[in-house]
């Protein structure tokens, strides 16, 4: 399955090397050296460094942070990309990712930084991908799943408000936008070359 989800493969790989840097800085610690290495900050973003609603997502403020987010991101996203593509996975977690940092910077005054935004996008865009896929919907297993991502997304919310220093803000910018993304209809592709029958004439041609 890792060899057919890229996309999350890279971006594990780029926020590993990143969090690499934070620790060999001591920058994750330190929100003035996280700010200057693209955490979200309310004046910054609303000034006009649009690039930080990037930059964020790939920046952690600790190693449970790092580790959570990475271990989210691993399951949720070698699933979503192997079942719906890389291309719409791209789509779904730079999407959610940029409208959760644009939340956090309009409505949160303290730096932000980590992926969960875009991990909360993953998981509001599974449920509506699923619901609408003709090939997917019909699985005896994805009703589970499904359970599984609505239980998760509630207790995740219910501790962010609970830990101050969880930007909520974020994680609920990032599932509204993944729930919207999600209603993308799930277009089949249609069968590979060598898996087709050509009918020509009299005779059945079959790929070889």
């Amino acid at each position: 399955m890792r060899r057919k989800a890229p996309v999350t493969k890279a971006l594990l790989a780029i926020i590993a090397i990143v969090f690499a840097v934070e620790v060999l800085t001591h920058a994750f610690d330190d929100g003035e050296k996280l700010i200057s290495m693209g955490a979200i900050s309310h004046e910054l973003v609303l000034r006009g460094e649009v690039w930080r609603l990037i930059a964020y997502m790939f920046l952690h403020g600790g190693w449970l942070h790092w580790l959570s987010n990475s271990w989210a991101l691993y399951q949720l996203g070698t699933l979503y990309e192997v079942l719906f593509g890389s291309k719409r996975f791209t789509l779904i977690f730079f999407t959610t990712g940029i409208v959760a940092g644009l939340a956090s910077a309009i409505l949160h005054e303290g730096p932000a930084v980590g992926a969960s935004g875009a991990i909360f996008g993953i998981m509001g865009a599974f449920i509506f991908s699923i619901r609408r896929s003709p090939v997917y919907r019909l699985q005896p297993w994805t009703r589970s799943l499904i359970g599984q991502l609505v239980f998760w997304i509630v207790v995740n919310i219910a501790i962010g408000y609970s830990l101050p220093f969880i930007d909520n803000t974020a994680h609920l910018g990032g599932l509204m936008a993944g729930l919207i993304l999600g209603l993308i209809p799930h277009r089949v592709p249609p069968p590979p070359p060598r898996e087709s029958v050509i009918d020509v004439g009299t005779f059945d041609q079959l790929p070889r």
